[in-house]
């Protein structure tokens, strides 16, 4: 095709973790010129955050409703919307009920290039029928993805992981020296959701698979000055060109339709560096006993803090009365960004997951990692290997963790002051990579020339 601008489809998967660097991306594709048509359903599409102006006439939203489906509720299009984890592989049939639609929408658009998500396995074989190259977006890091290793590994016809145990050591594709892989409880956590088949009829891992087999090309939300061992890795495990995007952490002005201006008050108040931000993501929902216990810890710490907590339930008697002059609880949605640029916060006690650690890095912040499910305990393991956090202590036969557990881990990344200048420092280093927009705009520009030289 030359240079001439692209039209592209973006398919991501229905959780606000992927939709909104999804857009993100989308956005900054846009501002190159490109057409952008968005896919997702009606409600998401009003979850997003807005286009700006000068590039709505780039950016087109595509509602697809999803087909209504047994066990899921009728208002569930995101897993943010699930009442239980449980119910995470009806939402995946839903999601798989969009094949037709979408097949219509790319029959009567023709777009260049589609980039997809990880679930929607069967896009590649549509768009193959219609001439379409397809590209795999991937939100989780290249280390993350070394260590689940080649499609022939992933949907079991080699080297099959058979146990969680499988999960708990280095795999023998990786040649160098690393402390990525799974606690045991994490590897057991994992294990039936990730790579036994559920109700959809395939397993999360065969997603994985399928996408990358039948994707042209592997995209990363990386860039080479962070990981590049692991994406000279990745690409001679999935033997196909591997195209790091850049990390584009979001600015603090996404968050403008959701800003307090009662909390970014108490933030003007506090000390520098000095607050702690409690975040867990919108993909985990944490079990009562869990909530309970981080709230002790919270205020065992004697830190200042804003926690972003969407369910209260196991929140202790009184718990808001009593840290009312120490902290805040932000219930519902938070406005994440611009709490993390404050200039008072300087610690950040989060799950692990890759948006989670671009945002927390980009700011350079001190990282206190709880993981809970997914990639986050691998990326929990890279971060502390990089020197820019530590690890709240859990027990090791059940990933239990106590109030006490959760104030160590904060007093000694707020308070004690040889690891705290070590991590600060470390931190600074990273922030000044991922906050370079000259090297995302770079990887921007280098992946939308190999979609153009390849349509």
């Amino acid at each position: 095709m030359g240079k001439g601008k692209l039209h592209i489809a973006m398919v991501p998967w229905v959780a606000m973790g992927h939709l909104i660097p999804f857009m993100e991306l989308s956005k900054r594709i846009a501002q190159q010129g490109h057409k952008i048509s968005f896919l997702s359903t009606p409600k998401n599409i009003t979850r997003l955050p807005k286009v700006p102006p000068n590039l709505s006439h780039l950016i087109q939203l595509i509602q697809l409703p999803l087909p209504p489906t047994n066990n899921l509720p009728a208002e569930a299009e995101a897993s943010i919307d699930l009442p239980s984890d449980d119910l995470r592989p009806y939402l995946r049939i839903a999601y798989d009920g969009l094949q037709s639609q979408l097949s219509d929408f790319l029959q009567m658009a023709n777009p260049d290039w589609i980039i997809i998500d990880y679930a929607p396995y069967w896009v590649p074989q549509v768009a193959a029928a219609l001439g379409i190259p397809c590209a795999f977006l991937s939100l989780f890091s290249s280390a993350s993805l070394s260590f689940f290793g080649p499609p022939s590994v992933l949907n079991g016809s080699t080297l099959a992981r058979k146990t969680p145990e499988d999960f708990t050591k280095v795999p023998e594709w990786v040649p160098f020296d690393s402390s990525i892989y799974y606690r045991g409880h994490e590897a057991r956590e994992l294990f039936e959701p990730g790579v036994l088949p559920d109700e959809s009829g395939v397993s999360e891992a065969y997603r994985f698979a399928k996408v990358i087999e039948d994707c042209k090309v592997v995209v990363v939300r990386s860039c080479v000055e962070f990981e590049e061992h692991w994406l000279k890795l990745l690409s001679d495990i999935y033997q196909r060109p591997i195209i790091p995007v850049g990390v584009f952490a979001p600015l603090p002005e996404r968050d403008v339709p959701f800003l307090r201006h009662d909390m970014i008050d108490w933030l003007d108040k506090q000390k520098q560096n000095s607050v702690v931000y409690a975040a867990f993501g919108s993909e985990a929902k944490l079990k009562s006993t869990q909530v309970h216990e981080i709230a002790l810890g919270l205020q065992m710490s004697q830190l200042p803090f804003i926690w972003a907590l969407r369910d209260p339930n196991g929140l202790p008697e009184h718990f808001e009365e009593r840290i009312n002059a120490q902290g805040i609880i932000c219930k519902g949605w938070a406005p994440q960004v611009s709490i993390l640029a404050h200039p008072s916060v300087g610690g950040f006690l989060t799950h692990g997951g890759w948006n989670s650690i671009i945002e927390g890095i980009a700011y350079g912040l001190k990282l206190v990692l709880l993981p809970l499910m997914f990639d986050q305990g691998l990326n929990a393991r890279d971060m502390v290997d990089r020197g820019i956090g530590i690890e709240v202590d859990r027990d090791e036969i059940d990933g239990s963790f106590t109030g006490r557990d959760i104030a160590k881990g904060l007093q000694l990344v707020m308070v004690e002051k040889k690891l705290g200048e070590e991590l600060r420092c470390k931190g600074q280093e990273y922030k000044r990579i991922f906050g370079d927009e000259e090297m995302n705009q770079r990887c921007v520009t280098r992946f939308l020339e190999y979609l153009s030289d390849n349509t």
